[in-house]
């Protein structure tokens, strides 16, 4: 049976974000060229183009894919959490162990930062996606903090930032030196900022 159109760009999408994730993971994102990425999946340079945009397109939307992959699976976690140290815990291991190709996200997300630094039209682009991140993040501590769940000793507006810069700079140092930054460190230190008193023995 032939394929519709929508069934095609669908896949073709999808050759694209898969063949990237393997380029940027070997080569950096400097490193990967459209032209490459394109080879690999089979399609010409022009399909990168059509579908994302540019190469800082394609690097977007594949991390955005792997991140919303994450938040499902840390959300079906937190959900069945009968205590709040136990949402901690599930959101802390997704974010430093998260499914699939979930660490390749995390170690894209530093190389995303490091080139943004470097390119104007990045910079721009990463700075809108981290204004989105806070503003989500913002929103759903708001409703935990609203429930009686937590008590930050920070305001909401400022509880979003401060909250994925804790993630983000934990889980840099736990790549490097696991032992020394393992979930314990990480718990209590989310439980500090969130304002979460119960006994931290649940939260290992």
């Amino acid at each position: 049976m032939a394929r519709t159109q929508a069934e095609r760009r669908a896949d073709t999408r999808d050759r694209l974000l898969q063949a990237a994730a393997a380029r940027f993971a070997a080569d950096g994102i400097d490193g990967a060229s459209i032209d490459a990425i394109a080879d690999d999946a089979d399609r010409t340079s022009g399909s990168v183009y059509a579908h994302f945009g540019s190469k800082e397109g394609l690097l977007l939307a594949l991390l955005d894919s792997w991140k919303n992959d994450v938040a499902v699976a840390a959300t079906a976690e937190m959900a069945t959490a009968p205590t709040m140290p136990g949402r901690l815990a599930a959101l802390w291991r997704n974010f430093a162990d998260p499914p699939n190709d979930g660490a390749h996200w995390v170690q894209l997300e530093h190389e995303l930062w490091l080139y943004a630094t470097r390119h104007a039209d990045a910079r721009d682009q990463l700075a809108d996606r981290y204004r989105d991140i806070r503003r989500t993040v913002r929103d759903e501590m708001g409703q935990w903090r609203a429930s009686g769940d937590i008590t930050p000793p920070v305001a909401d507006d400022v509880l979003g930032a401060l909250l994925v810069a804790l993630l983000i700079g934990l889980e840099m140092q736990h790549r490097l030196d696991p032992d020394a930054i393992d979930e314990r460190v990480a718990l209590a230190g989310l439980a500090a900022l969130l304002g979460v008193t119960e006994p931290t023995e649940v939260m290992t």
